[in-house]
């Protein structure tokens, strides 16, 4: 299960905290994996946000994956005075995972950058994976290049109405990354019911997980549930 990390009252619709979100999710569960997809970690501090990734990995008993992003919707860092230009949240992208990644691994962080500092500390309790995987969100070239330096892609393969990246978008991206096969690619999309072979299209593609898009827009919640007990396509 991942949860998107918005700050959504921005433009007049409800957002729940992801991380408290998903500790729930965590105490009621045992074997789904859970994360966010995808944070946008240039309005994070980033050593704060690696102390909620190591404490939720501990609730979970090494349950999470940690999706991060640049963040595609200027107004949330507009309404509260945070950078809008891409290029520098791009840099703050970039250098908050060098020091998130760091830090979970559990050993002490010497850190002095251009956007952050980390003097000679250790996270305790540190996460359980070591490595915790971390998975970048995007569709361009560059955010792929940037996947390449982790351990997966979270594709922004659909929207709230449905699919914008094609299977041939997808197999594109898996070859720019051209990675081996314990790299994950996640394309998050719509299928009708269990029989639907969408899915099987995007797989033969190179993704390796298959995320149902849920949410109120799709259908009431009675719907979604209904297709949630339905399952997953093959």
């Amino acid at each position: 299960m991942f949860y998107w990390d918005h700050l959504a009252f921005v433009w007049g619709l409800p957002a729940g905290d992801p991380w408290v979100t998903l500790a729930a999710v965590a105490a009621s569960t045992e074997r789904i994996r859970i994360g966010t997809a995808v944070t946008p970690l240039p309005r994070r501090r980033p050593h704060v946000l690696a102390a909620q990734i190591a404490a939720l990995d501990v609730l979970s008993e090494g349950r999470v994956i940690f999706g991060a992003g640049l963040g595609g919707v200027p107004q949330e860092f507009e309404a509260f005075g945070e950078p809008t230009d891409e290029r520098l949240r791009a840099q703050m992208l970039d250098e908050g995972l060098d020091v998130v990644r760091a830090l979970l691994a559990g050993e002490r962080v010497e850190h002095h950058g251009v956007h952050y500092i980390v003097d000679g500390v250790t996270l305790a309790p540190a996460a359980v994976q070591r490595p915790l995987p971390i998975w970048i969100g995007g569709r361009s070239p560059r955010a792929q290049r940037r996947a390449a330096r982790f351990d997966g892609w979270l594709a922004d393969s659909s929207d709230e109405h449905g699919m914008v990246m094609s299977p041939a978008d997808i197999r594109r991206g898996v070859e720019r990354i051209a990675r081996d096969d314990t790299f994950d690619v996640g394309v998050m999309g719509y299928s009708r019911n269990p029989d639907d072979d969408l899915a099987h299209a995007y797989r033969e593609a190179g993704a390796t997980w298959w995320l149902e898009n849920v949410h109120d827009i799709r259908g009431t919640p009675d719907e979604m549930l209904a297709r949630i007990a339905a399952g997953p396509p093959p």
